[in-house]
């Protein structure tokens, strides 16, 4: 099996207001078609740990890979276009533009992107919504729907380009216990049907021991 996503010795340090060192020795990988959870306390690195390795954050030490490629040191721009192309994210919170359609919402990453024409993406953009039983709602504006319906939506939209890997920061965390159960059950189906990767931090313990692995982070460590 690939690695899909690898880390050697990465170390991140806060510098201001003083010295702190935040990440420590962080080594680990994902396999293709795992699906892995992140887990610690408040302050543990987990979230700083995800800024990095979704490339946003580029001020740390040590090594990170996406499909076997060294992507530290590489330009923002280049950075920029590795991350639209493989990488998938979904937050706590939905960040959909409320003024925009459902389908446009999901359309934009691709868009952005550039690589197939508006119709294709509107095609494509369709099809994750089905996949994701929200077809129904393309044409509302993305204030006028539930919060669960949201996050299926900011599922559909970090699909939008067929990632390599899905990252997620607290996906659940914003929901109730029905609509945090759907949401693992379309990620178990991305990865069982799709083959997809998952990377996700998270505080629930449900949904963490029913992921392929858990890795635990204390202090900015890895504690198993």
């Amino acid at each position: 099996m690939n690695n899909v996503l690898e880390t050697r010795s990465i170390d991140k340090y806060f510098r201001k207001p003083v010295d702190f060192h935040v990440l420590k020795d962080i080594s680990f990988s994902v396999k293709e078609g795992e699906f892995v959870s992140i887990m610690g306390k408040s302050g543990s690195g987990k979230s700083t740990l995800l800024y990095i390795l979704s490339t946003m954050d580029t001020d740390y030490e040590g090594k990170l890979y996406l499909n076997n490629e060294l992507v530290t040191g590489k330009s923002h721009k280049l950075l920029s276009q590795i991350r639209n192309e493989h990488i998938g994210f979904v937050f706590q919170f939905h960040y959909l533009l409320s003024e925009f359609s459902v389908l446009e919402n999901v359309m934009l990453p691709a868009k952005k992107l550039g690589a197939k024409s508006f119709l294709d993406i509107q095609k494509d953009a369709m099809d994750k919504l089905e996949m994701l039983n929200i077809g129904h709602l393309a044409t509302k504006r993305a204030s006028r729907i539930s919060g669960g319906e949201k996050q299926r939506v900011a599922i559909a939209r970090a699909l939008i380009n067929n990632p390599t890997i899905l990252m997620g920061d607290e996906p659940t965390g914003n929901l109730d216990s029905f609509n945090a159960e759907n949401v693992f059950q379309i990620f178990k189906r991305l990865k069982e049907e799709q083959g997809l990767s998952l990377l996700v931090v998270t505080h629930d313990h449900d949904f963490a021991k029913r992921t392929d692995r858990i890795i635990e982070m204390e202090d900015g460590r890895i504690i198993k």
